[in-house]
């Protein structure tokens, strides 16, 4: 029988935890949002600059941030689930997600072809033209690869930054929408 020294193992622990690691980003849970100033790439909205924040006001919502250059597959699957999980949800329950960007040129080309291969219904892809600062009031970390946020009643009810994420995040996501609607 061969024994793995147990330093390895701290460090393949350590390692795995840091994958997934939580961090500090999004406004305090019971805070009121800010406004949400955006530009809608696709959606409902597509082509206007709307403040989301008073557009969902009391509807219960995910907003997910990610910065542009950060999007990858592993970040696809996880909004999908999110979608599905919001719309299955009910209550009017919806996601919301926002890229940060320097290049909105760019990220406006972009995001209709996301939408496309992914076929959201209840996710609007919009635009916060910086990829380097959070919009005023919303506290977003931009260290973190995402940031979800659920928001029901204009009030925060939970918050989560992962410095990597994918599609095994969405359960812990999901059962704070499902709380915050008293499911």
């Amino acid at each position: 029988m061969r024994f793995v020294p147990i330093p390895f193992l701290s460090l393949i622990v350590s390692v795995t935890t840091c994958l997934h690691a939580e961090i500090d980003s999004g406004p305090k849970v019971g805070t009121t949002v800010s406004p949400l100033k955006v530009f809608a790439a696709t959606g409902d909205h597509a082509g206007k600059e709307l403040d989301f924040a008073i557009e969902r006001s009391k509807k219960p919502t995910i907003y997910i941030f990610i910065q542009h250059e950060r999007f990858d597959r592993p970040l696809a699957r996880l909004i999908k689930a999110l979608e599905k999980g919001a719309i299955e949800a009910g209550n009017d329950s919806s996601l919301v997600t926002v890229f940060l960007t320097a290049d909105e040129v760019k990220t406006k080309d972009h995001l209709p072809r996301i939408q496309m291969s992914l076929h959201f219904t209840a996710n609007p892809l919009v635009i916060y033209p910086s990829a380097t600062m959070s919009p005023e009031g919303w506290s977003v970390n931009t260290d973190a690869q995402l940031t979800a946020l659920v928001v029901n009643e204009d009030k925060v009810t939970a918050s989560f930054g992962y410095r990597s994420a994918n599609e095994t995040v969405a359960p812990e996501i999901l059962t704070a929408l499902k709380k915050t609607l008293g499911k």
